[in-house]
């Protein structure tokens, strides 16, 4: 049977994400910084992006000149762009398909954007800004503080020689990770020679630096303090393992001391650095920005979105000029401006719509949380994604991603606004109470406790249920790791 080609009609449903809907989802999730890099990088590689800086000023002659250009210029781009998109004009009007770039759709979505003025800012007058420290300046790493001191003494090439290689092997802590069996292996060295730099490296600032274990840090650190050949020194290097389990007792009648004592050395022990070298750590602090801020004016909350450092950016009304069909420019340059403006116009049409977005969202945590705004931590009410997710009419995923990664500047601090969102457990009248609520009270509870007869977890239920809140135990406990404090046997023994 011969094959035959045959033509079919068939109905199916696709999920397709458009590259505009796509560059707004990619939008959603960024951080102020991280939208600003990209919209600094987008300027970069399209020119019909352009910036209005605060400080731009012009005479009133070019002010007028400029109005004049921009209405000839709207209407030519918009009637240029309407002719040079459509694809297989013929076929279009064939079938009656309308073009959707005509001049009605232009104006309708992008009208805002086409004059000279910047994009419009959702920010309104907020006074005073939170004050920010960023101010950053270039640190020394450990290993060019060393190098430094090893350069400022004098000693032979080969000590030197070995002495660099013993600060290249050494963590961010400022603990040796070589073993001298490897150090040796470096280079044409012997077990003299290495532990010989090794004294030396161990002499520099900070104290304790390149020591091979914890327990030779502090015995480091003890040495340049004195308290060489003391009981101090007896305990680091012999009984550590029951200070950190903080086992005094046992401590105290392996030494033959009494409990007070022993706490007079312990607590020497506890001053000493761990890791010397972490102070010289090549980690930057970075300084979160904000991306809303909630201000109380008059009675009542506001939440402003922050689009402080965004560049503010418009259509370039030089390059906008080349669509026009008079416009001498070749046609294959036409089309190059054609999309760039197309694309600039999605940009920025996006990059409004996210900020747009972030407001709905910000107003409704508001809303929901305006008594924790008020009186604090105590007041926070539980809330999941759902809820505000239905108050603006918008997916749950919508709102995960706006606040994702997001903080939120309030009277009460600077949080996540992923903070704002989480359980909530009854109480006996009914009432739906915030489980970073009950944390504070289990906090609380133990900080007033009686430090010779800590509250157990099972004693903790107890108190909490005279208030209203019936707990189980494993859940005290689930809280109380999360607040990262030990346990009452734990804690009466460090008493």
């Amino acid at each position: 049977m011969p094959l035959q080609q045959k033509l079919q009609v068939k109905l199916s449903h696709k999920l397709i994400l458009t590259p505009s809907l796509q560059q707004a989802l990619k939008m959603l999730p960024m951080t102020t910084i991280e939208l600003a890099d990209m919209l600094n990088q987008e300027m970069v590689e399209n020119p019909l992006l352009d910036e209005k800086l605060d400080d731009e000023s012009s005479s009133e002659t070019d002010t007028q000149q400029a109005d004049s250009e921009t209405a000839v210029d709207e209407s030519s781009a918009a009637d240029d762009v309407q002719q040079t998109d459509k694809i297989g004009e013929s076929s279009s009007e064939s079938t009656g398909i309308e073009n959707t770039w005509d001049e009605a759709d232009i104006e309708y979505f992008f009208g805002e954007y086409l004059g000279d003025e910047a994009r419009p800012t959702l920010s309104r007058d907020i006074g005073t800004l939170p004050p920010l420290e960023n101010t950053l300046s270039a640190t020394t790493s450990l290993a060019d503080h060393l190098t430094w001191q090893l350069s400022s003494s004098q000693h032979t090439e080969l000590i030197e020689e070995i002495s660099a290689a013993i600060i290249g092997n050494l963590n961010e802590d400022g603990q040796l990770v070589a073993s001298t069996e490897e150090l040796c292996a470096m280079g044409p060295w012997t077990e003299i020679d290495v532990t010989k730099a090794l004294e030396i490296v161990q002499q520099f600032d900070p104290v304790g630096v390149a020591a091979r274990s914890l327990q030779e840090c502090l015995l480091l650190q003890l040495d340049r303090l004195g308290f060489s050949g003391t009981i101090t020194e007896r305990i680091v290097g012999e009984h550590l393992d029951l200070v950190q389990k903080r086992r005094l007792p046992e401590l105290a009648k392996l030494l033959g001391l009494s409990i007070d004592e022993t706490k007079q050395h312990v607590e020497v022990i506890s001053h000493l650095d761990p890791k010397p070298g972490a102070r010289y750590s090549s980690s930057v602090c970075e300084h979160v920005i904000p991306d809303v801020l909630v201000v109380k004016r008059e009675d009542a909350f506001v939440a402003l979105v922050n689009d402080e450092g965004l560049p503010r950016l418009r259509i370039s009304p030089r390059y906008r000029r080349l669509l026009d069909r008079k416009s001498e420019e070749s046609a294959e340059t036409r089309a190059y401006v054609r999309e760039k403006f197309r694309s600039a116009l999605w940009l920025l049409k996006s990059v409004d719509q996210r900020q747009r977005t972030i407001q709905k969202v910000a107003d409704s945590i508001v809303k929901f949380q305006i008594e924790f705004l008020e009186n604090g931590i105590g007041e926070l009410k539980p809330l999941v994604l759902r809820n505000v997710a239905n108050d603006i009419g918008m997916h749950e995923s919508t709102v995960s991603r706006v606040v994702n990664n997001k903080y939120m500047h309030t009277p009460q601090g600077l949080f996540e606004m992923k903070y704002f969102f989480h359980s909530g457990i009854s109480n006996s009248s009914g009432d739906s109470i915030s489980s970073v609520t009950i944390k504070e009270k289990i906090r609380r509870i133990i900080e007033m406790e009686n430090p010779e007869a800590p509250l157990s977890d099972s004693k903790i239920v107890t108190v909490l249920g005279e208030e209203g809140l019936v707990l189980a135990r494993r859940t005290i406990a689930k809280y109380r790791e999360d607040l990262k404090i030990p346990t009452s046997t734990q804690r009466r023994v460090a008493y």
